[in-house]
């Protein structure tokens, strides 16, 4: 079974670029996914860089999305945490290079943060995910 899921635009409303404004998904099984950072599978920071930072949070949320037996399409909801506006500015095609090679033309609903830091001292991004994945 798949879940059906609707992109939420109201009339009249320019596009949205890059995310949608709203996706309504039913029936499934949500999945919380805690704010993944550019750490790897021990906890080790490879780069102090918010473009590797960022492939990284994204490989450690779809490795949990998959464990749970979703795919990226079944994302719903991501909101990034940033450190840093600038690295974020001049990094955005590279930004969406990576997007497109994991998550590939997928854009769920989104917020871009900025905050002055984050729990894990040397993260620059952090990423919160909800999916929504039908059952089986």
């Amino acid at each position: 079974m798949s879940i059906g899921k609707e992109i939420i635009q109201p009339d009249g409303w320019a596009p949205a670029r890059g995310y949608v404004n709203g996706i309504l998904a039913r029936p499934g099984n949500v999945l919380f996914i805690a704010g993944q950072v550019g750490w790897d599978e021990g906890h080790i920071f490879r780069s102090e860089r918010l473009v590797p930072q960022f492939e990284q949070a994204l490989k450690n949320t779809l490795a949990i999305l998959a464990k749970a037996g979703g795919r990226p399409e079944d994302i719903c909801r991501m909101t990034c945490f940033c450190t840093d506006k600038k690295q974020y500015i001049e990094g955005r095609k590279e930004l969406g290079t990576i997007w497109k090679r994991l998550l590939g033309k997928h854009f769920p609903a989104m917020s871009m943060i900025f905050v002055a830091d984050l729990l894990a001292s040397q993260s620059v991004i952090e990423i919160e995910t909800t999916a929504v994945i039908a059952e089986e």
